[in-house]
């Protein structure tokens, strides 16, 4: 291939139309473009208005991975002047159909790393590959078992993972030569893709067991050889296995699982932000999460951290918390109980009609819970006659309906603020407009994933940490606080989207300062504000060589 065609199908080099005459001649290109030299602002322009002309939604997406495979820098560039616009459209939502369409209109392996457990001994030859010299700081790694509201996707989730780090880039400046997205292919369970002759993934029911830790631990140890400073981002993994994965390498490594964490940090920013506009305290909140799954015991956890963090003993925090999943209430007794939810489940003796807790509105009424978070994906799960039950026992209930796609979520915005006549607070998983209610305009905050996991990945990278522990989230949690002027009517309880550009710089040096307090920041690392900057990449072109 000729030096021009090795460029120009280069999406780390590649400047389209912006190559000056200069570079041109220099490089081979001569001939090989229009005349016309443009800047990026023009490009850009070109990129936006023709995005604009696609039909909304999947055919957006499309057009703009186009643009992703052929000139990273003039993508971003856009994403970054138009974050909140493209966010949905790049992630979530439209990234579930993405998802689900990706063997069939498959183009492009976009620099991701497909990795087989039939093929165990290739990995460490896979990863350099497709890194292609790059030095990689930042893997997202998925097995695609449970990707968001929809499922096992097998090899599709790679999607997922390329996602990801388009938000870690658009958001906090993470430079994407230094990332890497990885498909951890074990097989799927998911019919539809075994019968599908486009599906290009292993054509096998999904391996569990020691084979499938086998699988984990020979990625992680490649990974760790082959990048020796990467920081590993696992994504969607399934319920038996994000956590387990999680607690194996969390001591040894920098490694962070944004399902068990990520909506964990988030939530625990948006109470906290809750409480700045009620101005009570931490410790006196009662918990009650719906959906007893790896968010919500991710939400949990993080909380419950959070509560022996302000000075509780292990047995004062449990008694804040209180888990309902598709049982009801869960007790000691439970059947099928997880090792995560058997740390928060209650005695049965505790109450008199322990035996009739078994729905959430009955739950509610027996508890008195002040945080109600549901991540269980049961549409409309919080009822009328459940968000008047907890306002009932409650000034300022607090509650958060975050199960996504929208036609998950447990209640919409705008009857919370109804049937709590104004004294809720409230965010969402999906974004939410404001609501109009007695002459207050109340903002919905977004407890999206966004908000937290790329200033923490900013801040883990410049800091150079050797771990990324509790200490180090509820930094990044903390941080979010008073970004929001809380002193307003109706105030959202987190940033919006349109500010994460700005935020994610804040998180990250709140990372890297508690990284630096433990002694876990690398050597000669004392200043955040200034290794957070150095760490930063610019959406703009430079000279090439």
């Amino acid at each position: 291939m000729s030096n021009a065609w090795s460029i120009l199908n280069n999406p780390f080099k590649n400047k389209g139309t912006a190559f000056t005459n200069e570079e041109r001649k220099r490089l081979g290109l001569v001939g090989t473009l229009p005349v016309e030299v443009e800047t990026i602002e023009q490009q850009a322009k070109r990129v936006y208005d023709e995005y604009k002309n696609r039909p909304e939604g999947l055919q957006q997406r499309q057009y703009l991975m186009e643009v992703f495979d052929t000139n990273r820098t003039l993508f971003y560039y856009v994403m970054q002047h138009h974050i909140e616009e493209l966010m949905p459209i790049i992630y979530d939502p439209i990234i579930a159909p993405a998802i689900e369409k990706y063997s069939e209109i498959f183009q492009r392996p976009q620099e991701a790393a497909f990795l087989s457990i039939d093929n165990e001994d290739d990995i460490k030859e896979s990863l350099k590959n497709a890194a292609a010299g790059r030095n990689v700081k930042l893997i997202v790694a998925t097995d695609a078992e449970g990707i968001l509201g929809i499922g096992d996707w097998g090899t599709n989730g790679v999607n997922i993972a390329i996602g990801k780090l388009m938000v870690y880039t658009a958001a906090a400046g993470i430079d994407p030569s230094e990332v890497l997205p990885v498909s951890l292919d074990v097989g799927t369970n998911n019919e539809t893709l075994l019968n599908d002759p486009l599906y290009l993934g292993l054509r096998k029911k999904r391996v569990y067991g020691d084979k499938y830790y086998h699988f984990v631990d020979s990625f992680v140890a490649a990974a760790r050889e082959v990048f020796p400073d990467v920081y590993l981002h696992f994504e969607d993994f399934g319920r038996d296995n994000a956590t387990k994965i999680l607690k194996q390498y969390q001591d040894k490594i920098p490694v962070f699982n944004d399902d068990v964490q990520g909506t964990g940090i988030v939530c625990l920013a948006g109470v906290l932000g809750a409480l700045n506009i009620s101005k009570q305290k931490f410790t006196d909140q009662v918990f009650l999460t719906y959906g007893a799954g790896t968010a919500g015991m991710g939400i949990a956890n993080m909380m419950y951290r959070e509560m022996r963090m302000e000075g509780l003993s292990e047995e004062e925090a449990k008694k804040h918390f209180y888990l309902v999943d598709k049982q009801g209430l869960l007790f000691e007794d439970t059947p099928g109980l997880t090792p995560e939810q058997k740390p928060f489940v209650r005695k049965r003796s505790e109450f008199a009609n322990a035996d009739e807790l078994t729905n959430l509105e009955a739950v509610v009424k027996a508890v008195h819970p002040s945080v109600m978070i549901g991540t269980s994906t049961n549409p409309g799960a919080f009822t009328e006659g459940v968000v008047k039950a907890m306002a009932a026992g409650t000034e300022r209930p607090i509650i958060f309906p975050i199960s996504n796609p929208t036609k998950l979520i447990e209640a919409h915005p705008e009857d919370i603020i109804k049937w709590t006549e104004g004294r809720a607070l409230v965010a969402t998983g999906i974004p939410s407009a404001p609501v109009e209610y007695n002459g207050v305009t109340y903002h919905i905050g977004q407890a999206n994933n966004a908000l937290i996991y790329p200033g923490l990945g900013l801040g883990v990278l410049a800091s150079k940490t050797r771990l990324v522990n509790d200490e180090i989230l509820s930094a990044a949690a903390h941080s979010l606080g008073g970004i929001v002027d809380t002193s307003k009517p109706g105030a959202a309880v987190l940033p919006p989207i349109s500010m994460l550009q700005s935020f994610t710089k804040t998180e990250a040096r709140a990372v890297v300062q508690s990284a630096i307090d433990q002694g876990l920041a690398g050597e000669g690392i004392t200043d955040p504000a200034k290794v957070t900057e150095e760490m930063q990449w610019t959406a703009e072109y430079t000279n090439e060589d």
